[in-house]
């Protein structure tokens, strides 16, 4: 990615509201390159608009970080359209993907109005996956609690873009 590329998606990041002009004062760039880069990058799918809302604000007391185990011996198709459908039918769930680590090799990231909220959620994940996979642990953060020292945000990853750069 060009410096001037990256630039404008770290901009972006920080505000996806910007106007292009506004953009192509901070990134010292004419207000048509910032259009042509732009749309070059919504059109290749490097950039994405999405809101992040202040999940506290709107109800949410908990984020369940939960790690669990595939039984690979028993069942070595991972059965990933029974997934898809388990994490349709759970909208408060907002990452799932295999990995590595927590003696685990599947994560998911989920949101939850209250504690019998999530131990529902945990209740059908164990009904619907039990035989398939072993829960490994459960990362819960209180999202009022007053130890947060950075809230969520991907504000912080521009900086960390830019930093990077040489």
């Amino acid at each position: 990615m060009k410096d001037i590329e990256l630039r404008l998606v770290c901009e972006l990041i920080k505000n996806s509201r910007k106007s292009d002009r506004e953009l192509a004062k901070l990134i010292g760039v004419s207000q048509p390159t910032v259009s042509r880069i732009r749309a070059r990058l919504e059109k290749e799918g490097l950039i994405e608009y999405t809101g992040v809302p202040n999940l506290r604000k709107l109800g949410f007391e908990i984020i369940a970080i939960v790690f669990a185990k595939w039984n690979r011996e028993q069942y070595p198709d991972t059965r990933v359209p029974k997934a898809q459908d388990f994490v349709k039918r759970s909208p408060n769930v907002i990452f799932v993907s295999t990995g590595q680590g927590c003696s685990a090799d599947w994560v998911s990231v989920s949101v939850h109005k209250s504690y019998s909220d999530y131990a529902e959620y945990m209740r059908e994940a164990k009904s619907e996956w039990g035989e398939f996979m072993t829960f490994t642990g459960t990362f819960l953060i209180a999202l009022n609690s007053d130890n947060v020292v950075r809230p969520l945000s991907l504000r912080y990853l521009a900086d960390c873009l830019v930093k990077e750069k040489p």
